[in-house]
């Protein structure tokens, strides 16, 4: 019987498959850019200071009076803001290193469960970082798309849209083996 045909086996131990294995680099790919962006922003905390600081500011939009009132002007309002963003995503790369290695594990033994469950959580936190926090709270209350210097929503799709794709894919069925009576080809 081959490894692909089996039932999953007790104690939660899965059989291999390609899918497994695109989870655990995909998971690992985001992990190390979110790893990298925070590392940068901790490193080279004035740069991306300065970023967070002009879109809540929203100093370098159309400034329609209309949209103005949303602006947050308090430095250590914008600064805090900055902290939790950092925070965020530290917690987030942890999250998906350990998710990482817990793939890299399953793929050896086959249990998945818990490299799922990290990996879904770090995911999502990726999720809302760049999709609510960048895209929708940035992009659209604070108007940074109207701004061509302070604009990250580019930078925000690309994140959304590869952690988005990770995600869907830790979710298949395929990443926890076949199903029982199932072939995986």
């Amino acid at each position: 019987m081959s490894e692909t045909s089996t039932p999953p086996h007790a104690g939660g131990r899965i059989p291999r498959t390609g899918l497994t294995l695109a989870a655990a680099v995909l998971t690992g790919t985001v992990a190390l850019i979110i790893a990298l962006v925070a590392l940068g922003n901790i490193t080279d905390f004035g740069t991306n200071q300065q970023f967070v600081r002009h879109v809540l500011a929203m100093d370098t939009t159309f400034k329609d009076p209309d949209l103005m009132w949303r602006a947050i002007t308090s430095h250590k309002l914008q600064d805090a803001a900055y902290l939790v963003i950092i925070a965020w995503e530290t917690l987030a790369a942890l999250l998906l290193l350990t998710g990482t290695a817990l793939w890299a594990v399953g793929l050896r033994n086959g249990r998945v469960a818990r490299a799922r469950l990290l990996s879904t959580l770090g995911l999502l936190m990726i999720v809302l970082l760049f999709g609510a926090g960048f895209l929708a709270i940035g992009g659209e209350w604070f108007a940074m798309w109207q701004s061509k210097t302070w604009n990250g929503l580019e930078a925000a799709t690309r994140n959304l849209t590869l952690a988005g794709i990770a995600l869907l894919v830790v979710h298949l069925p395929g990443t926890t083996g076949p199903r029982h009576g199932e072939n995986d080809s």
